[in-house]
């Protein structure tokens, strides 16, 4: 169904359309943006910061604020 989509024709034909729709500008905006976009999201994915730890102390405090033994 989808074979020939991606043809040069059909992706020149897309390119005319949306230059005539949103203008030479706004098309240079959109693709920076969505370059932005694409770096921050690969650089959010590869500097994930590790899991905080799951261990968990049970101090209490006076009313000093103090922990207590």
């Amino acid at each position: 169904m989808f074979e020939g989509l991606f043809q040069p024709m059909h992706l020149l034909v897309i390119f005319v359309i949306a230059m005539l729709i949103f203008g030479p500008k706004k098309l240079g905006e959109l693709g920076k943006g969505l370059g932005e976009a694409i770096r921050g999201f690969k650089q959010a994915v590869r500097d994930e910061p590790p899991p905080p730890p799951t261990t968990t102390t049970n101090q209490t405090k006076d009313s000093d604020g103090k922990p207590t033994s």
